[in-house]
């Protein structure tokens, strides 16, 4: 006969064992091990592999500058504000990446790599990787906060078209405009010639924007190129302090702002 109270080292493993249930079910989706003829399926796709960077000057339609988001009347009172005092620097200066959108039009080359089910984004800058999950999978309802969000995509034609929802609110929607919580980004990859991609990018964020904001950038690619190691944390010396301020410590690799003893 079970004592009617539990041991505590039963009820501990109770207690793990039930959280583990609970992310193996928040985990629906099952990868199934790739066959002959999805990697075949892969073949015939647009062959978006390789290593590419942004074109200089080609944000906004035909090169054209992209126009500004239209903000709610709470949000450009946020981003005036910003304008009116901008900090020297961002966190970045402590190795903090941009995460989505702002990653995908840094100055640095991205690999893109094609699987049965997946396509991989190898991004130089902070040694970032994107995953887009092109296996039939949906968005979850209540997405992890990320950096680059979760992804999910479908080909429509010669076009791979990728949902992305749930961004770590460490991120912006541009440099000084915070994203709320309903924040999604619609990207649309495409390529224009063997060696050129646009990538059409449509933000909705009903608390933030008055209307979707759509910008366009091309991508050039370059074949002999290979993505080089990028470790930001190695042997930084700046720091951003609370109130935004840059500094440099020379004596202090980490970065870290100096203490007061």
């Amino acid at each position: 006969m079970l004592s009617a109270v539990a041991p505590v080292g039963l009820v501990v493993v109770v207690l793990v064992a039930t959280a583990f249930s609970g992310i193996v079910r928040a985990q629906k989706f099952t990868t199934k091990p790739p066959t002959a003829a999805d990697w075949a399926a892969v073949a015939k796709l647009p062959d978006l592999t390789g290593v590419w960077e942004v074109s200089p000057g080609s944000r906004g339609a035909a090169g054209a500058p992209a126009p500004r988001p239209a903000l709610t009347p709470a949000y450009e009172a946020k981003r005036k504000a910003f304008l009116a005092a901008p900090p020297e620097d961002s966190e970045a200066a402590n190795c903090l990446p941009a995460g989505m959108p702002g990653i995908m039009g840094q100055p640095y080359p991205m690999e893109f790599l094609l699987t049965p089910g997946k396509v991989t984004i190898v991004i130089e800058a902070y040694t970032q990787v994107r995953h887009i999950y092109t296996d039939g999978r949906l968005l979850p309802p209540d997405p992890d906060l990320e950096f680059h969000g979760t992804s999910v995509g479908r080909w429509e034609g010669d076009t791979l078209v990728v949902e992305t929802v749930g961004f770590s609110p460490l991120t912006q929607l541009e440099r000084g405009v915070p994203h709320s919580d309903k924040m999604k980004i619609v990207e649309r990859f495409r390529l224009t010639d063997p060696d050129t991609m646009n990538i059409q990018t449509t933000i909705t964020d009903p608390e933030v924007l008055t209307a979707p904001y759509t910008s366009s950038r091309n991508l050039s690619r370059h074949r002999n190129w290979t993505i080089a190691e990028y470790i930001c944390e190695e042997n930084n010396r700046n720091f951003v302090d609370e109130k935004g301020k840059a500094g440099i410590n020379l004596a202090n690799p980490g970065g870290l702002p100096p203490k007061n003893d």
